[in-house]
């Protein structure tokens, strides 16, 4: 296997120091604003352009279909090939579909059909993208650095879906939502162009280098690597049951708020907290080290719990927005944490196939929220689903503690080395 490149700044005290990793941090955060501003774009643009709700969920399945059925295969290239070259070739083609789709929509009668094919061919993009940051992390960062740089990236996402939504409405109401749409497209490309002067030397499998492997052998090898970590396939149906409950919120919340809670501006005030939140829990991350990180991670994710319960009740529309930021800070606080443990507990020939295995899970969770709990509230009423979805939330998340894995995994790895020298570790424990 080869190893990489000694650290361009060997001495260098924080992750932004070191160039490649600068290049993917610019990179990734530009793209990732880009994105943030393209749901609320492009409910507004179908929404005009068609009246349908029915044309909207059409495209975002359009989407979501490809992404859901190639992330393994996104993880299996990412793992033989350069994750560099792949996250450049995707970021082209995303660049491209995105700019298409703002063309479509600043033309005179925007074509249905061509946005929902840009939109497939954009999911498609993003099934080879996803998988790709975390080799590229683990690649461009040192150990003693690692934790800190996923924070850094954490909170670089959490900051873009707090402003997202407000450049989204800027460009809407001002010069179309087309125009939302190229400022994506823009984006990827300049992320494409950062990504072309990063210079990093890619994990070889040596029996993958030796010659071409069936594609089923290599996603077998990818699962048997999630298989054979209790604390790791475990993990995976706790954070599967977050982005079922997650869903569920998502999709009953808006109406309780609007009917119970004081009107529409309450969930606006619910999805800020949550935004702010996930920016602390992120910042957060970045500086306390726990001694069981995968540990404490999942009990912090177990906060979700509280939003749900307080939606059920209801609570008063205070205390409802306290806990969704409370919850979002949970998950702000193990993004990071867990990519940090997950780049340094697996070789790294099958880092993104085993992160394509963890994203597949994610996602395919939260569609099955979003189709049980309408059916369930038109059944039972909203309060079942809420407590039934905070009851699965927190006993997955906390049930992981009784994983030998889970318990046994030891400290974070940015708990020692040269970064710990720069002040002392915050120990969390439970």
């Amino acid at each position: 296997m080869t190893r990489n490149p000694a650290p361009r700044h060997p001495t260098a005290r924080h992750p932004l120091a070191l160039r490649d990793f600068r290049l993917l941090f610019l990179g990734r955060t530009v793209s990732t604003l880009g994105d943030a501003v393209v749901p609320a774009a492009l409910a507004i643009a179908i929404t005009r352009a068609t009246g349908s709700s029915a044309a909207l969920a059409l495209v975002l399945g359009c989407a979501m279909v490809p992404r859901l059925l190639l992330l393994p295969f996104g993880g299996v290239a990412g793992d033989r090939l350069d994750p560099r070259l792949v996250a450049l070739t995707t970021d082209l083609l995303r660049a491209a579909t995105q700019l298409l789709v703002g063309l479509e929509l600043l033309g005179a009668r925007p074509d249905l059909t061509h946005i929902a094919v840009a939109s497939a061919a954009g999911g498609l993009a993003s099934a080879f993208a996803m998988p790709t940051t975390s080799p590229l992390v683990r690649a461009a960062v040192p150990t003693e650095h690692r934790l800190r740089a996923n924070s850094l990236l954490g909170s670089a996402t959490s900051a873009a879906r707090l402003g997202g939504p407000a450049l989204a409405g800027l460009l809407v109401y001002t010069a179309g939502p087309g125009w939302a749409f190229v400022a994506d497209g823009v984006s990827f490309l300049l992320s494409a162009a950062l990504l072309t002067r990063v210079r990093l030397a890619p994990a070889r499998d040596p029996i993958a280098a030796a010659g071409a492997r069936p594609l089923r052998r290599d996603l077998a090898e990818g699962w048997r690597e999630v298989r054979a970590r209790d604390w790791y396939w475990t993990s995976l149906v706790a954070h599967g049951a977050w982005n079922g409950a997650s869903a569920v919120a998502l999709t009953l919340g808006p109406l309780i708020a609007a009917t119970r809670l004081g009107g529409d501006g309450v969930w606006v005030a619910v999805t800020q907290a949550g935004a702010v939140g996930l920016l602390l829990g992120s910042v957060a991350a970045g500086r306390l080290r726990p001694r069981r990180p995968v540990l404490v991670g999942n009990l912090a994710l177990a906060l979700y719990g509280l939003p749900l319960l307080a939606l059920a009740v209801p609570a008063p529309a205070p205390v409802t927005v306290a806990a969704y930021g409370v919850a979002m800070a949970g998950l702000g606080f193990l993004n990071p944490v867990w990519e940090t443990v997950v780049q340094e507990e697996f070789p790294p020939q099958v880092l993104a196939r085993v992160t394509s295995y963890d994203w597949l899970l994610s996602l395919a969770a939260a569609p099955l929220g979003y189709v049980l709990a309408p059916l369930a509230a038109d059944a039972w009423g909203s309060r079942a689903p809420l407590l039934a979805a905070a009851a699965l939330v927190t006993l997955a998340c906390v049930g992981t503690a009784a994983v030998p894995g889970v318990r046994r995994l030891g400290a974070a790895p940015e708990a020692v080395g040269p970064a710990a020298a720069e002040r002392p570790p915050v120990p969390v424990d439970s």
